[in-house]
């Protein structure tokens, strides 16, 4: 027998309530996070997730959605959380005031529907309101919400809470059309994030309280708990299925990725997986010193924290399951928060970071309910008990509130947040080196050659292979810098270390093929760029650089292949537009000509540089001559020749006139730099 679903009636006065309560939360969410939308991209992701990675800066095309569910740039496969942020290059482009935008939006979505979720499941009005406040404004949301690349957050928190409140409709009153719809709000959020693979368990942990499903007749009638409980897991095997297929391919990934770290020993990983569980708890209470990363313990943790760490989680575990028959959300509010914590806790490692507080987002909303619920119980017999929870509860919010304010601040610039990770943190490698990328970037050298060698000072203390990815980066980024400093030979000891430490890391071949190329060493520089290729096939820059040697050897057409195979790659990608064009258009092999598609190409150079660039401009004048297209050349070329004097380039101003007498005599630009060695 079907039972209906329950309905909360509400009178106007309750709706109004409803609404001032989600006002106020949102009103919250925006004065702690809305700061964000004044700040920058940072140097942490945010340039695989978005500004560096060429099929989320193109913005919406039915190609690129369709590359969304392919992709594994990102070394992940969450297709939904990569089209969020194509979308958002759509509307924005890459100004990150927008993306900012779009993640507290998310965020502010996800604490609504967790409001409301919560309501209609425990009919407890105010303690869903505190519940919901505490997910929305503590100081552990901010790296999920002010961090853009943590997109996967925020939109998986709003399928996640979608899901559950799909599966309260479901279990009110079953039928195929609630369950199906549930079943791709579940995939759905795994799309977005395979964190959360655990939800199934947690729907096991709602059946028990406050559905109460063991209960109810319409479940099992007379049957034993057993065969109740069992019908309940059963119930739920499509969604464990979805689990273990998004798990099969997270992992499948993270392993086969040339960016992959190996694990550390099963013992250290344990211990730290201990200490964190209880470190994210004291987190909750005691916000203080937050970083972007913390790095990992090792084997430093003492027996004795490793010992208390395990010991409160046992007692607690025992206390809440003996207290289950009373106080059955206790037991809910810990296992969810021990379960969904799971596939991040460190048992099964990737990255560097020993914990991280984005991965309290979702978990710790079980804490939150078994609290809440547990103050509302012990203080029942209190005087002025609705008094007195009002001033802690509302005390509570601010003062988390005003701490999440202060958190955000650090998230304003690369900058900022690694020095303040540096000014929390000891020994931290990866914050000394992210602060020296960002101050490279920015043309502060030897600022960040300092950071770097602080980095590897600290990095090559550990003889772990386990870090050898990490002292790789290292020294890439040591090299990077010395080579900018024209410390050519001393860059490429540190491109060749980082070789030596990890063969399969393509930037440093990359890089060292750069240095290299910059040293007349081209066959050298060759050889670099094809091993990058080898490690990664689709790396347009490569592609380009590789391209660019073959020309001067004297290898057009494979110079041309590999051009192209940029462009497939990257088909923005302004470089190897310009070069593809010229060298069809101007060099001496007629076989490679094609004067339609050069021109093509030339136009879309000129277009993505906003025709800023007279050696871009010169390429398409050169493109409409072998077209035979002289007027449109001429005027093209007296166009790029006026850009060039005034920006000051005078020899590329006279090459550029010269041209155009070309042009006048009906006669197409012919490079003399290039020659066809075969």
């Amino acid at each position: 027998m079907k039972v209906r679903a329950r309905k909360i009636e509400m009178t106007p006065r309750s709706r109004l309530a409803h609404f001032a309560v989600c006002g106020a939360v949102v009103v919250l969410i925006w004065i702690v996070f809305g700061q964000t939308l004044s700040y920058d991209f940072v140097n942490y992701d945010d340039k695989t997730y978005v500004y560096g990675n060429s099929l989320i800066s193109a913005g919406l095309s039915w190609h690129g959605l369709a590359r969304a569910f392919v992709d594994t740039q990102t070394n992940n496969w969450h297709p939904l959380t990569l089209v969020s942020h194509i979308i958002d290059c759509q509307l924005y482009d890459l100004k990150a005031g927008g993306h900012h935008f779009t993640n507290v939006f998310l965020h502010t979505i996800a604490a609504v529907l967790l409001f409301f979720w919560l309501r209609n499941i425990t009919s407890r009005f105010w303690y869903s309101v505190f519940v919901t406040a505490l997910f929305a404004i503590h100081p552990l949301r901010v790296e999920s919400v002010a961090w853009i690349a943590e997109r996967k957050d925020v939109l998986s928190a709003v399928f996640f809470f979608l899901t559950l409140g799909a599966y309260v409709r479901y279990a009110h009153a079953h039928s195929f059309g609630r369950y199906l719809t549930m079943s791709i709000l579940f995939a759905c959020g795994l799309m977005s994030k395979p964190m959360l693979v655990t939800t199934p368990v947690v729907l096991l942990l709602l059946d028990y309280w406050p559905l109460n499903r063991s209960q109810k007749s319409e479940v099992g009638g007379q049957k034993s708990k057993i065969r109740i409980w069992l019908h309940l897991v059963v119930e739920k095997l499509p969604l464990f299925a979805l689990s273990v297929a998004s798990s099969i391919v997270a992992l499948a990934l993270q392993v086969q990725s040339p960016a992959s770290v190996g694990q550390l020993p099963f013992g250290w990983r344990l211990q730290n997986a201990l200490v964190t569980y209880v470190t994210y708890i004291w987190q909750m209470f005691w916000p203080a010193n937050l970083a972007v990363f913390y790095p990992h313990p090792d084997d430093r943790l003492g027996l004795w924290q490793v010992a208390l760490a395990a010991g409160l989680l046992i007692a607690t575990t025992w206390i809440v399951f003996t207290l289950r028959q009373n106080r059955p959300y206790l037991l809910v509010g810990w296992l969810w928060y021990l379960i969904m914590l799971l596939p991040v806790i460190g048992i099964v490692e990737v990255g560097l970071q020993g914990h991280a507080d984005r991965y309290t987002y979702l978990p710790q909303v079980g804490l939150y309910i078994a609290l809440t619920w547990l103050a509302g119980d012990i203080s029942a017999s209190l005087r002025y008990r609705k008094e007195i929870l009002a001033t802690v509860g509302i005390g509570t919010v601010i003062v988390l509130s005003a701490c999440a304010w202060k958190q955000t601040t650090y998230w304003r610039s690369s900058e900022t947040l690694w020095t303040h990770t540096l000014a929390v943190t000891t020994d931290n490698d990866v914050a000394l080196t992210n602060l020296g990328t960002s101050l490279m970037e920015r043309g502060q050298l030897d600022n960040a050659l300092s950071y770097f060698q602080s980095a590897l000072a600290i990095r090559s203390r550990s003889e772990h292979s386990h870090y050898n990815l990490s002292l790789a980066l290292i020294h890439d980024s040591t090299g990077n810098v010395l080579a900018r400093k024209g410390r050519l030979n001393d860059a490429i000891a540190h491109f060749r270390q980082a070789i030596e430490l990890r063969p399969d890391f393509p930037d440093a071949h990359y890089n060292l093929g750069t240095a290299l190329f910059q040293k007349g060493d081209l066959d050298g520089a060759i050889a670099q760029w094809r091993t990058t290729l080898s490690i990664h096939p689709y790396d347009a820059g490569a592609h380009t650089s590789l391209g660019n040697a073959l020309v001067q050897k004297g290898l057009l057409r494979e110079a041309v292949d590999h051009y192209e195979r940029a462009l497939q790659s990257d088909p923005d990608s302004i470089l190897p537009l310009n070069n593809l064009a010229w060298v069809i258009s101007t060099g001496p092999d007629d076989s490679l000509r094609n004067n339609e598609i050069a021109v093509q190409l030339a136009t879309k150079a000129n277009q993505l540089s906003r025709e800023s660039n007279a050696v871009f401009i010169r390429t398409l004048a050169a493109a409409y001559a072998q077209a035979g297209q002289f007027e449109k050349a001429i005027e093209t070329a007296r166009r790029a020749s006026e850009q060039a004097n005034a920006q000051g380039v005078r020899d590329l101003a006279i090459q550029i006139h010269q041209d155009v007498d070309l042009y006048e005599h009906r006669t197409p630009l012919r490079d003399p730099n290039l020659r066809n060695a075969r």
